[in-house]
């Protein structure tokens, strides 16, 4: 009888351990149920709701799009983030990204426990328990990860609650882009299209398995792991991803064994506002696009004005990256060595004054003066830092380290910034843009040799003197009022108009260049290619300037232009923009059409805000057209522009170098116009095919600074070669489709236009006319 006691005793005491555990195991279920459901209440703070979990907030880059699919750059603050949907992820990728951070990402619901109850009991050291989806949570709602315990256990709740809402709202193939989108590889690249782009040069898409490896293995820590300043590292740790690759039988020994050995390869090109293809054209497009902000009609359904550095707009634009990419080309390659005959020049022993020609001491100090006044640095001590003029002007005057532009590359100087402004004005500059006649798409826009270094834009900005590029404007309001043909004839001698004929207050007796007149009887032909002045001074005689300047106008060319003689020769101001464009309607049969840069715009999820709507006008008949276009091929037949053709030989081997990729060789119909102004301070080139019309401006920032003679100094040497490059560069790119067809021909043309029954032409030799106007 005494036993019993005892057993019931150890009975009660081993029960009472059993309770005790599934009370503290059920009361730690259900305290981890109370913590899940305070945190979706809100709790510990606020949670996101179901409308952000539909349409995560994310910062995207606005994408400016070419007419081939490329992207030429884009407009973001800080977050350069562009999203690809998950089927443009090459499979490699995402089986590197699951075998990597998450081997059981299909399995769970957003939390893994296996990999979470690893995590507790060994205390990390196997391993962490975040899954992609945890993860994506991190990145999308915790903005900074708290420092004490107590925080971090409770962020990590929140991120669980989140996670596992992700899942429920959200694709596994959706969480993989989205993560893959968000996390940010250093050097600005945002989310894994940015990635590919800076590190790779190429689309998500085109990605090796080894360099899917390595952008995956730079999610443990892009700062770390960075391939730029971490080879080694990121070399070590790239392989582990392959390792874990082959471990999940996404990869053979043998090919993961063969990717190991292989070394990181980059092509490494930051995406910067300043560099890259098309800066030009980007920066003029980021001012349209600010204005089309601000107008009203262009609103978010909430009212809300557009940002284009956040909202992830799509700009379809009609530049051709390819053309593009050939123009940039041409540029350099002609600049480049064009500079360097400019550069000799003017060394200290041939130009005491150089850059400049032509002025004495005060007005280069004039010039200098307004340089610096007109400078970043000026306005920004006085603007930004408040500086007196006294403490500015100072400063110009102190040497300070800085990089400069030089041909070959940029190079660190030492260099007062007054003296640094006097060696930028050393550097010719170039405008240059090509544009479909037919529907006004501007293929090419070059604003410039270097945006980081040279940011005016000279072909939407900068106006010049258009020299004998205006002829053809003369002549066309003569062909279209007077019904006159190329194969007209009229006496190359000196032609005055009386004072006050035309608003010209004093006689205007225009010279041809050199100063002497043949005497003989030129078609009007001949005198286009020649760019003979006496001949156009003749035609707005007996047209009149106002009605030229009528017909200018019509042509979208909006410069001021006074309705007098000279205007005959060139001397109003033009733009590269409103040239291409007035030209566009010779080859266009008559009907001019608006330069059109932009086709449409989308939002991010692809709706379209805007689409472009072609503005024509009739401007001319086709008859007038055609002829004009028929004149102007004399140019590159016989004429200033002849050069294009293997006809002149330039025995001159240094001259040889300048006119960059002579011979040309060009055999197709082309129209064109050379342009010189007086002492060569700009030179032109506008040349055409039925297809593509290309205007070229060369010259210095400041009148004064220009070549000493023609021979360098004229449109055909400054400006010509680049069309002649660029155009061979585009020729032999089949696929782009540029015409070496004729110009096409009005089925009732009553002009005469075959001058070959016409009396021999004279040879430029025999001419003897260097292409300028005064």
């Amino acid at each position: 009888m005494g036993k019993t006691p005892v057993k019931k005793e150890k009975k009660q005491g081993f029960g009472r351990y059993i309770k005790w555990f599934w009370g503290l195991f059920f009361g730690g279920v259900l305290l981890v149920v109370l913590l899940f459901l305070l945190a979706s209440w809100g709790a510990f703070g606020t949670m996101p709701t179901f409308e952000i979990l539909e349409n995560p907030q994310t910062n995207l880059a606005t994408e400016i799009i070419s007419s081939d699919g490329k992207t030429l750059g884009k407009y973001y603050l800080n977050d350069n983030r562009t999203p690809v949907a998950y089927d443009e992820l090459p499979d490699h990728l995402v089986k590197a990204l699951v075998a990597t951070e998450d081997e059981r990402f299909y399995e769970h619901s957003g939390i893994d426990a296996q990999g979470t109850l690893r995590a507790v009991v060994f205390l990390g050291r196997k391993g962490g328990a975040s899954t992609i989806t945890q993860q994506l949570a991190k990145q999308l709602f915790t903005e900074q990860v708290a420092n004490n315990i107590v925080a971090r256990v409770i962020q990590k709740i929140k991120e669980w609650v989140i996670a596992i809402r992700l899942e429920r709202q959200y694709t596994k193939e959706e969480i993989i882009s989205m993560y893959l989108n968000i996390y940010d590889f250093g050097y600005r690249a945002d989310g894994i299209r940015s990635a590919s782009r800076i590190y790779f040069g190429k689309e998500p898409r085109d990605l090796k398995t080894e360099e899917s490896a390595m952008l995956v293995g730079m999610l443990k820590n892009s700062s770390l792991f960075n391939p730029l300043k971490r080879e080694e590292l990121t070399w070590n740790r790239r392989n582990v991803v392959l390792r874990q690759m082959e471990k999940n039988d996404f990869l053979t020994k043998e090919v993961k064994d063969s990717l190991q050995q292989l070394p990181i390869k980059l092509n490494f090109s930051a995406e910067s506002h300043r560099e890259g293809l098309a800066t030009y054209f980007r920066m003029y497009l980021q001012n349209f696009l600010k204005k089309w902000t601000e107008d009203s009609k262009n609103r978010k359904p909430n009212g809300d004005k557009y940002n284009i550095y956040l909202d992830g707009l799509k700009v379809y634009t009609t530049i051709d990256s390819r053309m593009q990419r050939y123009a940039e080309e041409a540029v350099s390659e002609h600049m480049k060595k064009l500079q360097a005959e400019f550069f000799h020049q003017n060394t200290p022993d041939r130009n005491k004054t150089a850059p400049f020609l032509g002025l004495n001491q005060e007005e280069i100090d004039a010039t200098m003066e307004r340089a610096m006044k007109q400078s970043d640095r000026w306005r920004k001590m006085r603007d930004k830092l408040g500086k007196s003029e006294k403490e500015i002007r100072a400063s110009f005057k102190e040497k300070a380290e800085m990089t400069v532009f030089t041909w070959d590359g940029e190079k660190d100087t030492i260099m007062t910034p007054m003296d640094s402004i006097r060696y930028y004005k050393f550097f010719l500059r170039t405008g240059m843009m090509s544009m479909e006649p037919q529907t006004g798409h501007v293929r090419a826009w070059v604003g410039g040799i270097n945006y980081k270094h040279f940011q005016y834009d000279q072909v939407k900005q900068g106006a010049r003197q258009s020299g004998s590029t205006f002829k053809p404007f003369v002549y066309a309001t003569a062909i279209d009022q007077l019904h006159m043909s190329p194969c007209d004839k009229l006496p190359d001698v000196q032609h005055c108009i009386e004072a006050n004929k035309y608003g010209n207050l004093t006689p205007w007796c225009p010279k041809n260049s050199n100063g002497k007149y043949t005497g003989k009887m030129m078609t009007l032909k001949e005198a286009l290619a020649n760019s003979v002045n006496t001949i156009t001074a003749t035609l707005i005689d007996k047209v009149g300037p106002v009605p030229v300047t009528q017909l200018v106008r019509s042509l979208g060319i909006e410069s001021d232009i006074p309705p007098v003689p000279s205007i005959a020769l060139g001397t109003p101001d033009f733009t590269v923009y409103e040239m291409v464009g007035a030209y566009s309607t010779f080859a266009n049969q008559g009907v001019y059409v608006k330069p059109v840069m932009i086709t449409r715009i989308e939002d991010k999820n692809g709706t379209v805000l805007f689409e472009s709507v072609p503005e024509t006008k009739d401007v001319m008949s086709e008859e007038v057209a055609y002829t004009t276009v028929k004149l102007m091929e004399g140019v590159t037949e016989s004429g200033s522009g002849a050069r294009l053709r293997n006809k002149w030989a330039v025995n001159n081997t240094l001259y040889k170098e300048v006119i960059t990729g002579y011979p040309y060789e060009f055999t197709n119909p082309i129209a064109g116009k050379t342009g010189t102004t007086q002492n060569q301070s700009d030179g032109w080139f506008m040349g055409m095919v039925p297809n593509l019309v290309t205007g070229v401006w060369v010259g210095g920032e400041d009148r004064a600074v220009h070549f000493r003679s023609i021979t360098y100094g004229q449109g055909a040497t400054m400006a010509l070669p680049i069309w002649g490059l660029y155009m061979r560069k585009c020729y032999k790119d089949k696929e782009l489709g540029i015409s070496t067809e004729d110009f096409r021909k009005p089925e009732n043309l009553s002009i005469e236009i075959d001058c070959s029954k016409v009396s021999e032409e004279h040879t430029p030799e025999e001419l003897n006319f260097e292409e300028i106007d005064f």
